[in-house]
Formats: structure tokens, sequence, C-alpha cells
């Protein structure tokens, strides 16, 4: 566990990502969130505060208080997951104000809602099972630390993917004249830069964490396709709501 004992301050640096991603589009219109928004927010953000202050104990004798935390921990993962799952009729609303004004939306057409939905699902699951791996190895520690490590990349599209549309936004004169798609784009390229050098720092690169957090991200590059995919669009009419 001795490489793992300055990990806690590398995982400032997702936290940071994270929160500076999502500030504009949370913090902008706080008051007119849904209260579904809120719980997810606050949820993920205690997840990444999380894997902030687990690693310190862990590696700086508190390994009870690391214990008990990561009991609670588990907890908080099923509500990240909840939470994630409860926002996706938030995403059909958005389809259909953006089909009855489609000037306010601009190139945030109704595909890319879809496509978001799309993306949310694997993205989902894919946490589940990092957080689930992570317990089963919790013996294993190498293991048990990479797997949560992992979920850090998993879930950071959303809140990166936002901060990036706002640059592109405020670029250019705070117009809508932007490519959305592109702002994914560069935000998964910089996901799976982030990804592959931390591996290689703590020498996981072909780990099992490592090919999921991967595979996630080159997931979400179709995007588009998927949300365009008028029999997925059919289903998620059918089965989301509110």
């Amino acid at each position: 566990m001795k490489k793992y004992k300055n990990l806690h301050r590398y995982m400032i640096i997702p936290m940071v990502i994270m929160q500076l991603g999502i500030a504009y589009d949370y913090w902008g219109d706080l008051t007119d969130n849904a209260w579904s928004v809120h719980i997810h927010y606050w949820s993920g953000t205690l997840w990444y505060f999380y894997l902030i202050i687990q690693p310190y104990y862990a590696t700086h004798g508190q390994l009870e208080r690391h214990r008990t935390n990561g009991i609670i921990g588990m907890f908080l993962a099923g509500g990240v997951c909840l939470t994630a799952l409860s926002m996706m009729h938030r995403d059909i609303q958005s389809v259909q104000n953006a089909i009855a004004d489609p000037e306010r939306f601009g190139p945030f057409e109704p595909y890319f809602f879809y496509g978001i939905i799309a993306l949310e699902i694997p993205m989902v699951l894919a946490f589940g099972y990092a957080v689930i791996q992570s317990i089963v190895k919790r013996k294993q520690l190498e293991d048990h630390a990479w797997w949560l490590i992992s979920t850090v990349f998993i879930i950071m599209l959303p809140a990166l993917g936002r901060g990036v549309q706002f640059l592109q936004i405020a670029m250019n004169d705070f117009t809508l004249n932007i490519n959305p798609i592109s702002g994914l784009l560069i935000s998964n390229a910089i996901i799976i830069s982030l990804i592959i050098i931390t591996a290689l720092k703590y020498k996981h690169l072909k780990h099992p964490a490592t090919y999921l957090a991967i595979g996630v991200n080159i997931f979400n590059c179709f995007m588009e396709p998927l949300g365009r995919w008028t029999a997925l669009q059919e289903f998620f009419n059918a089965v989301i709501k509110g």
C-alpha cells in the first residue's frame, strides 16, 4: 500500500475537474433545479470526496475508520446509481422541450438527450459493477483500491462534458453556435488520457477495471448514432415515465 500513500492528493484532481465542469450547469440555475438533480449532485460529490479521504485513512494508520467509512460509502454508491437513473425522465422532458421550442435549444436536438440516456445506463451499470468488484476484492488491497479508483473515470463524462460545452459556448460569444458532439468527444479524450496516465502511474494498465473504464468512455463516443436510433427512442419513451 506504500505506493498509494499520496493517492488522496491525486484524487483531488478529478474532484476539481468534476466540480468545475458541473459548476455553471448546477449553480447557475440552482433554484430551478429539480429535487432529483440536487440529490444526484450531492451524492456524486460525496462519492468523489470519499475517494479522497478513504485512501488517506487506509495509508495513514486509520484502518478502522477506513472500514467504517467503507460501509457508509457502499450505501452512498447505491445512492449515486439510483439517483442517476431517476434523472432520466428529466432527459425525456428535455426531448419534449427541444421539440416544442427548437430555437431555444439550437444544436441540442432531441437526439442529443436520447443519446444522454443511452450513455447513462451503461455508465451506471459499469459504476455499480466496479463498486461490487471492490467489495468482492476487499481483501486483495491492490484490486480493491483500483476498482474504486476506476469509478471516478467511469462517471466523469456528464460533469466534464457540461463544462467543455460551456467553454465552447463562451468562446462563441455565449451563443449556441456549437457542435455538441465535439464537446463530447473532447471530454472523452481527456478522460481516457487521465485513465491511461493514472493506470501507468499505479501500474494497472492491464487491469480489468482499466479496461472497463476505457471501454465505457469509448462507448460514449457513439452517443449521436445511439441518440438517432428510432427504435431506441421509442423504447425510452415507453419505459421512462414521470
